[in-house]
């Protein structure tokens, strides 16, 4: 018996998975895939981030045994911006088609770039490794229990600023 096939599940509202990619033409006549204009948003953005991210790395210098501070606040603060980019590009603004490109360029390319979660797991195996378990448990789990709190925050907080706009604004 062949099993039955599966239905792709769209998760991201700004794909449509019946349709192909869409053919554009530049001022040249040339035709292009709109996946190359994403690819380059968030590319640009990925750029932004690792450049704030090393701009945090430099001003937080991490001691030897210490608490990695800069990955910790980067990969929080990254956290919570995403909680509030969700609410304003899923809830605000899905209806403006012109803004496609911002979610892959903010989410994806700068909070991408920014938040660095493969230093948070090497900075771990690193404090574990040079006998600083204590510290490694605290950051581990205080990385991961912050990151999701800080989400909330940031949707509850979003939420809650354009509901409190909205009825302020004259209708």
């Amino acid at each position: 018996m062949s099993p039955e096939p599966v239905e792709p599940v769209n998760v991201d509202p700004d794909v449509d998975l019946a349709k192909p990619p869409h053919w554009h033409r530049d001022a040249g006549g040339r035709a292009f895939a709109d996946t190359w204009r994403t690819v380059s948003v968030v590319a640009a953005g990925g750029g932004l981030g690792g450049l704030a991210r090393l701009g945090l790395n430099t001003a937080l210098p991490r001691p030897a045994g210490g608490f990695p501070w800069a990955t910790f606040t980067e990969n929080v603060l990254g956290s919570l911006l995403i909680g509030v980019l969700l609410v304003l590009v899923l809830e605000v603004w899905a209806s403006r088609p012109r803004l496609r490109y911002l979610r892959p360029f903010l989410g994806t390319g700068v909070l991408g770039g920014f938040t660095t979660f493969s230093a948070y797991t090497s900075d771990t195996r690193a404090l574990l490794a040079s006998g600083h378990s204590g510290v490694a448990l605290l950051y581990l789990f205080g990385s991961l229990g912050a990151g999701l709190l800080a989400v909330v925050v940031g949707l509850a907080l979003t939420r809650a600023a354009v509901a409190s706009g909205a009825a302020r604004s004259p209708r």
